[in-house]
């Protein structure tokens, strides 16, 4: 008992420190000078007249085909298009709060990466690509917020729900941190399913540290009662895992059951449909918060660690 009494004198002690040590890290962060101004070429294009479209192009011409021909304009000027622009601005008329946001997370770039440059930040009116629902190239950050408009919206009835429910405002922000974190992860290979399910860890752990604001649903895209039930069964889920001998196997239907956008998780038993999806990222996230919570390793170091090292190191056992 007396041996119990002091393990959790010493876990409260490291918590505390740990605690101590992000308030510091949160107040160096909020120092950092980001010079940002998001350019809302939607509200520039929807507002423009064919004969201001040069001028227009000649400020973006990577949001332009090379000619402007009349497939172009034609498109311009179809009920689709105005109804798109009328869209994003009922929606996102006032963009300062999400531009803040965005602020945010480079600062918090900017304090573990130096070297990091601010990118020029716009945002488009464009056809629903759910699949690519922002575009992240060299120094340019283009969000379509046709892709953000809410998981009911009329432009997303054919679209798969699975993808649906997370085109929504609160969205934006754990994207655009997921699509830095895919520049700065690094693993010599992606061969088995936990190589995979650390992988996807690290990128959900770079929003832990990135975007400590957002909640855990927004950061991995579950609602409130996906994420309960992922917590509620941890226990279970591992065991699957480990029972099954799926963390050293190499079988590729596993990234389809466990790791990639889905109705649900595929276990093969009755309880699929109630299971949220990606809990194989799920698993993985613990994993990589377990290793760096006992290894205390900076975020862009965990980015580059291998799996290996990560999963022996972690030591991690899922809640009982």
């Amino acid at each position: 008992m007396k041996m119990k009494y002091i393990h959790l004198l010493f876990m409260v002690a490291i918590f505390l420190v740990s605690c101590d040590d992000a308030q510091k890290a949160e107040k160096e962060i909020s120092k950092i000078d980001v010079n940002l101004q998001v350019e809302r070429f939607d509200v520039l294009l929807a507002n423009a007249k064919l004969s201001n479209i040069p001028s227009i192009q000649k400020d973006f011409p990577f949001l332009f085909p090379k000619e402007i021909d009349s497939s172009w304009i034609e498109r311009f000027n179809s009920p689709l298009q105005k109804q798109i622009f009328e869209e994003a601005q009922e929606k996102f008329n006032d963009f300062s709060g999400y531009e803040e946001d965005i602020r945010h997370l480079f600062q918090h770039i900017k304090y573990y990466d130096k070297a990091f440059k601010i990118p020029q930040v716009i945002t488009a009116a464009d056809y629903v690509d759910y699949r690519n629902k922002l575009v992240l190239e060299a120094d340019l950050l283009i969000i379509n917020l046709i892709n953000y408009l809410g998981d009911n919206h009329e432009f997303y009835q054919n679209i798969p729900r699975y993808f649906a429910e997370n085109m929504k405002p609160s969205q934006i922000i754990p994207d655009v941190a997921e699509s830095y974190a895919k520049r700065f992860v690094y693993q010599n290979q992606r061969k088995t399913f936990l190589d995979e399910i650390i992988y996807y860890g690290k990128l959900l752990y770079f929003k832990d540290v990135m975007i400590p604001e957002y909640s855990d649903e927004d950061k991995i895209g579950y609602s409130t009662e996906d994420l309960k039930w992922a917590k509620e069964n941890e226990a279970q889920i591992w065991s699957y895992f480990v029972e099954k001998e799926l963390l050293f196997s190499t079988d590729n239907k596993l990234l389809s059951r466990f790791t990639v956008p889905a109705p649900f998780s595929k276990f093969y038993l009755e309880l699929d449909n109630e299971s949220p999806p990606r809990l194989g990222q799920y698993i993985g996230w613990l994993i990589v918060r377990a290793y760096a919570e006992r290894t205390n390793a900076d975020v862009m170091t965990i980015m580059t660690t291998e799996s290996d090292e990560i999963f022996n190191k972690s030591k991690y056992k899922p809640k009982r």
